[in-house]
């Protein structure tokens, strides 16, 4: 099982941001790439799930509302 990250979205990004400039440095090594790679791919992840869990509270209020509406 994979740690948690409990970096916000924006955090995440950010790092992002910053894997992604240090990739395109011309002094980086191919095992630098192929590791900053592999953090952002994880970074990516943990993104996708945090959105997913914000998509799927947004469901559950707006089917609540629905609901009382009626």
């Amino acid at each position: 099982m994979t740690e948690k990250n409990k970096n916000t979205i924006e955090q995440n990004f950010q790092q992002l941001e910053e894997i992604l400039t240090a990739m395109q440095r011309e002094d980086v090594t191919l095992e630098e790439s192929f590791d900053l790679y592999n953090r952002g791919l994880k970074l990516i992840q943990n993104c996708n799930g945090q959105i997913d869990k914000v998509e799927k509270e947004i469901k559950i209020i707006e089917e609540g509302n629905v609901n009382e509406s009626f």
